[in-house]
């Protein structure tokens, strides 16, 4: 055989053989589908359509299949993340994580923003904030996450100023013009509470103005995207060992959408505000 046609045969071999490598690897890899399991809590038709509309972008434009395993207690999640049950989850903010990581001495962190739900100002006898009156009382949730976000939501609608502080009560309020009345109670005291004659506002979270039939439109202030609320935004967490994992990433992009943006407006109008685009 001349050298000619050995080198002809060598040639068609190494193609061969390339073409059959691509074939197991090259070409593997760009149709292999990947799986990716996140934790939610278990919750309306409308977050069941949002995450749905999640996992067909995660399979059609990454190739990722997304499962989506529902939990009913706040507690289970990041249990279920720090054991290796799931990969991911999506329904805290940052000062229960901070907690938990504390508690439970777990390492999981946020790999992405998704939506927050802001605290807002009700009031029966006023259309404006600027309407109280010396001496009026306004009500806020008495727990310590809630009671220094609320704190911190007078103080940011001008009725108020405070200390710099993450703990805000009553005590730390370090100007009052017009003498108003703060006093904690139990949050879901806060909307009921509008219908005393005695209580000239409250601070609402949303889930329990729902529950008491309050209209979010009606709100006279409503908490605004900026430093001090960042903490409570919510987000897609990870082990932080997986923090830079591009699958995980590329789930986070498929949340993280126009047609998202859409589903969160048609469903919860102004309660829920998405936040991944928000310029911190």
């Amino acid at each position: 055989m001349s050298k000619k046609k050995n080198y002809i045969i060598a040639g068609v071999a190494v193609v061969v053989i390339a073409g059959a490598a691509y074939l197991s690897f090259g070409g593997q890899g760009k149709t292999e589908s990947k799986t990716v399991t996140i934790g939610v809590m278990a919750g309306s038709k409308a977050e069941d359509e949002i995450w749905a509309s999640t996992i067909k972008t995660a399979k059609d434009k990454y190739g990722i299949t997304l499962k989506t395993k529902k939990f009913t207690d706040y507690s289970q999640p990041n249990k279920a993340l720090a054991d290796g049950d799931i990969d991911l989850n999506a329904f805290q903010n940052y000062p229960f994580l901070k907690n938990w990581n504390k508690t439970y001495k777990t390492n999981i962190v946020s790999i992405g923003d998704t939506w927050t739900t802001p605290l807002r100002i009700y009031s029966t006898s006023y259309k404006k904030i600027s309407e109280f009156k010396s001496g009026d009382q306004i009500l806020v949730a008495n727990d310590v996450t809630n009671e220094n976000r609320g704190i911190h939501l007078l103080a940011e609608a001008g009725l108020i100023k405070i200390k710099d502080t993450d703990t805000a009560t009553p005590k730390d309020i370090t100007s009052n013009p017009k003498n108003l009345t703060i006093t904690p109670v139990d949050a879901s005291q806060t909307a009921k509470s509008l219908n005393d004659s005695k209580v000239a506002g409250a601070v609402v979270n949303t889930n329990y103005a729902v529950s008491a039939n309050l209209d979010v439109n009606s709100a006279i202030y409503v908490e605004g995207l900026n430093k001090q609320t960042e903490q409570y935004f919510n987000f897609i967490a990870a082990n932080k060992k997986d923090k830079d994992n591009e699958t995980y990433k590329k789930v986070v992009k498929s949340l993280q959408t126009d047609k998202t943006k859409k589903l969160v407006k048609k469903y919860y109008g102004s309660a829920e505000v998405t936040v991944w685009d928000y310029n911190k």
